[in-house]
This record gives structure tokens, C-alpha cells and sequence, in this order.
């Protein structure tokens, strides 16, 4: 894909959403509605607007993330410190069929924007609100970033080598995992208003609950037996063989822990006598062997450059990988052939890839209908359409409101 595809309207079309999240958690969230066709007004504040078009590499002044956030957005300014601001939102809200916001619980309501405000304008409203610890409860007023959502959430106690001090995952997880939920909650509440009869409704996304609703079976194991999981690098506790191996030029992963899966590992490396092993034939038994079979497995990824080894696997039909770098994914035929990565041309008359759509849709795909905008450039024309005129843009200009 070179250019943006206006004709590509996505099944979100005609749903109209606010944005008034900054960063990562509120932005994804919007975002991922914007690529399926919603029309999606992000509400930045006049100057210097959202800190994310600062954030990380620069080219001609901007972040190249910006251009993956906010993609099939329009950009307008407002400042809602000020009254005039706050007026020019609850117009904005009466169209209105969602409201994404990721500040501290307790803000909008000081503004006079909270739900319950909100919905005596628009009952059909939708709000999503993405915040640290969720709207209620003793942290509930607590800062919350993503990686302290990781914390509490159990990921971080996990991802380390035993030993060893946890490190982070290398992106801001939490903050997207609290967006997916963010989108799972829209789309459910729209469904209920939509086609159950139903009205506007909050949805409360907790960025530490995002962590925890995707920690498996951390919480029954230690209920049932009184077990904390502990960090175990690269391998998978409990579930036998699935880990990280060295060969001659790198490590791959394998994961072999299906039980015909197994058998096929065990041909493939030479060791068929584990694969015939009635000991090792289900996962509770291999369990007790692990340390035997990733010595095995370690013995022969060591012999093998890393292209050779993946070979073999993929011949056998064993689940295994290289561990990409971006330069990796950049060059990788997979990601080229279903359009995962995509080539646009930036407000700034650049040339940058991105990455693609998902999910994939059949039938009604998402797409890139226009790029990234600059800071306020649709001002105008969005608040011109909700009714203002041009004297009173001219007279919110002059006072800093937009």
C-alpha cells in the first residue's frame, strides 16, 4: 500500500467517537476503531497538543509513532481548563456515540464531564474510561502507568531469568492491553445499545485488571495449592518442552509440548527413544523429565546453525522460530504477504512503513483512509459542523480555547 483509501469505510462507519486520551492506552483504543471506519475526533490541547508527537525518534520535528497512533483521526484543539473549552466538548458530545478518556478518575467530573453529566445531554453515550486502577477502590486516585500496571498485574514478577531482576517486556503492554479491552467494551456496550435496546452505559477498563485478565492460571494454581509461579526466563513451567535454545549462531524457540508434537521433536533431533518413551508420552510425565529433554534438545540445537535447525523442524512439523528482530520483520515474506506492513506517505511528504490492519476482516476489512494529522487542523471544520460559527471560532481563538 502506498496511499490512504478514502472508499475503504470499514463496519465501524458512521460511528462517531471522541477521543480525549493522550499517550498510549486512550490513543490505541481509539485508533484500532478508527482503522475499522469510525470517525474518530482526537481532542488535543492547543500548543503543543498530545506529548506522544515528542515521544521517541523524530523526523521533521514529529514522532514517526505519531503516525501509527493517530492515523484516520482528525485532530481538533481544545482546552478543557477552560469553561468555554468545557461548552465547546458538550456540543461535541450531543452526536456523539463514544467518549474515550484516560485521565485520573475524578477530572472530568471537576470539569462538570462526567458520565452522569454527559448522559443528561446524549443518554446514548458510551464513555470509556482507562485509568490506572479503575474509577473506584482505595488506589483509584493513585498515578498509573503501564509498567506499574504490569507490576501489580503479575507480569513483571514473571519476566525474568530465575534469580535474576525483573525486566519489562521491551513495549508499553499494559497501556495496550487496557486499549483491547477498551475496544472489546465499546463494541459490546454499542451492541447492547444498538441492537438490545438498550442506552449509553461506562466502561471501566483498569490498566492493572488488562494485565491480570491475561495472567491464566496464575491466581487458581496458587488458590488450589498455595503455589506462587515464579520468573523461569524463557521457559514455560508446566508445560514440557517449550523454551528458548542455543544453536551455533543464535537462539530459536521451540514449542514441542503437544504430545504428538513431542514425538515428531524427538525424531527429528535423533532421539527416538524418548519419542517412544511411555514416560514422556503426555505432558505430566515430561513434566518430570524436563531437565533430561531440554538437554536433549539443547545437545542438537548446538550443532545446528539456526537456518538448518528451523529446517528440519518445519520439515517434521514442529512449531519453531527465529526471534525477530524489526530488521527480521521488516524482510519477512509472511508479514509482506498479508499486508502487515505498509508504506505510506506522512502530512510531512514522507515516506514510512507501518504496521498493517488487524484483525482481518472479510468482508468489511479495516484500512488507512488518511494519514496522521497535524496539531488542530481539523478545528474548523469539525466545530463548524457541530454548529459554531465563525465569529465565535474567531473569539475561542483569540482567548486560547482552541
Amino acid at each position: 500500500m502506498t496511499n490512504p483509501s478514502p472508499s475503504a469505510a470499514g463496519p465501524l462507519a458512521g460511528v462517531r467517537v471522541i477521543e480525549l486520551g493522550q499517550l498510549i492506552a486512550g490513543p490505541f483504543c481509539g485508533k484500532t476503531l478508527a482503522d475499522f471506519g469510525a470517525e474518530v475526533v482526537k481532542i488535543e490541547p492547543p500548543g503543543k497538543g498530545d506529548p506522544l508527537r515528542k515521544w521517541r525518534l523524530l523526523k521533521n520535528g514529529n514522532s514517526v509513532w505519531w503516525e501509527v497512533q493517530s492515523r484516520n483521526k482528525q485532530s481538533v484543539t481544545l482546552d478543557l481548563t477552560q469553561r468555554e473549552g468545557q461548552d465547546v466538548l458538550r456540543l461535541l458530545v450531543k452526536e456523539a456515540d463514544v467518549l474515550i478518556e484516560n485521565f485520573r478518575p475524578g477530572k472530568m467530573e471537576e470539569w462538570g464531564l462526567g458520565y452522569e453529566d454527559l448522559k443528561k445531554l446524549n443518554p446514548r453515550l458510551v464513555m470509556a474510561r482507562i485509568s490506572g486502577y479503575g474509577q473506584n477502590g482505595p488506589y483509584r486516585d493513585r498515578p498509573g502507568f503501564g509498567i506499574i500496571a504490569e507490576s501489580m498485574g503479575g507480569l513483571r514478577y514473571l519476566t525474568a531469568e530465575p534469580g535474576r531482576v525483573p525486566v519489562r517486556v521491551g513495549v508499553s503492554i499494559g497501556d495496550t492491553l487496557a486499549a483491547l479491552h477498551g475496544v472489546i467494551g465499546i463494541l459490546m456496550a454499542l451492541y447492547h445499545r444498538d441492537a438490545c435496546g438498550g442506552t449509553g452505559q461506562v466502561i471501566d477498563i483498569a490498566l492493572y485488571e488488562s494485565v491480570f485478565n491475561c495472567m491464566e492460571s496464575l491466581l487458581p494454581e496458587y488458590s488450589a495449592f498455595n503455589v506462587v509461579r515464579e520468573a523461569a526466563g524463557s521457559a514455560l513451567p508446566g508445560i514440557v518442552p517449550s523454551n528458548a535454545y542455543p544453536c551455533k549462531d543464535g537462539w530459536i524457540l521451540i514449542g514441542g509440548n503437544g504430545d504428538g508434537i513431542f514425538k515428531r521433536l524427538m525424531k527429528a533431533i535423533g532421539r527416538d527413544d524418548y519419542a517412544a518413551s511411555p514416560d514422556m508420552a503426555g505432558n505430566d510425565g515430561r513434566v518430570k523429565r524436563v531437565a533430561d529433554i531440554d538437554g536433549a534438545i539443547t545437545a542438537w540445537t548446538q550443532s545446528q546453525k539456526k537456518a538448518n535447525a528451523l529446517d528440519i523442524l518445519a520439515a517434521h512439523d514442529v512449531p519453531s522460530g527465529a526471534i525477530y528482530s524489526v530488521a527480521d520483520i521488516a524482510a519477512d515474506a509472511q508479514y509482506r504477504a498479508r499486508d502487515m506492513i505498509l508504506n505510506i506517505t506522512t502530512r510531512d511528504g514522507y515516506a514510512v512503513d507501518v504496521p498493517g490492519i488487524v484483525p482481518k476482516l472479510s468482508a468489511t476489512p479495516g484500512g488507512i483512509r488518511s494519514t496522521a494529522p497535524r496539531l488542530g487542523e481539523d478545528t474548523v471544520a469539525v466545530l463548524e459542523q457541530a454548529g459554531l460559527k465563525p465569529e465565535t471560532l474567531a473569539d475561542l481563538r483569540a482567548k486560547g480555547v482552541i
